[in-house]
């Protein structure tokens, strides 16, 4: 495959498994495993291996019979599919509880996003520091965003303020928000929004809880 161009187009449920791809195939090759079997590598990615090998034949990969993929060139091959060859500034606007741990959290310069900035409306908040970096207020997201080139915004706000800082962001030219408010956000067309709902994948935890339950209860009445 050359550079960024796909004969087809990748099925946005194909794009969500490549990230789980990457992070197996990046175990593996450091453990210095030159191939690995699409059986191998959906049980590593939690996926069948018939979808492991209709995915990555999107982009051409189609492996060896008796041997595999080759390691390092699907890692290549994702991390272009992905846009991982270069870095990505990023900007959380939102320094409650959840967005100084995301802003303190390490693997995401280990995995090409980088924080260029903090912003918070709170104005006690402004210039106090959050992992080096310098928490700037609401009102200079757009001088933030311009001069690091920033095209993607974290919002871990409450719900109240999420929409007022995703419109702020567009404005600015932010066109890929990751919205950690529990609420629905309306941008424009264009603008890429994934939604982090962390009390909804609690409660789907609880639905298969409860339903694990009574078989335990039974199983030892």
């Amino acid at each position: 495959m050359a550079g960024n161009s796909h004969p087809v187009a990748i099925p946005e449920a194909t794009v969500a498994r490549l990230p789980l791809y990457l992070r197996s195939l990046q175990d593996v090759a450091n453990e210095s495993i030159a191939t690995i079997s699409s059986v191998r590598l959906a049980d590593m990615a939690g996926v069948n291996a018939a979808k492991v090998r209709k995915d990555l034949s999107y982009f051409g990969s189609y492996g060896t019979r008796g041997v595999g993929y080759d390691v390092k060139y699907l890692l290549v091959q994702i991390r272009n599919v992905l846009g991982l060859t270069h870095d990505w500034p990023c900007v959380i606007v939102g320094l409650g509880n959840l967005g100084q741990a995301l802003a303190k959290y390490g693997g995401f310069s280990e995995r090409g996003f980088v924080i260029a900035g903090l912003v918070d409306a709170d104005p006690d908040k402004a210039g106090t520091k959050v992992n080096g970096i310098v928490v700037s207020p609401l009102e200079e997201l757009g001088k933030l965003v311009r001069k690091f080139e920033i095209s993607i915004g974290v919002i871990s706000t409450p719900a109240g303020a999420a929409q007022d800082v995703a419109d702020r962001m567009v404005e600015a030219g932010i066109s890929s928000i990751l919205n950690f408010a529990p609420t629905v956000l309306s941008c424009p067309p264009g603008v890429s929004i994934r939604k982090v709902d962390l009390a909804s994948e609690l409660q789907i935890l609880s639905f298969y809880q409860e339903r694990r339950t009574p078989a335990k209860e039974q199983a030892t009445g």
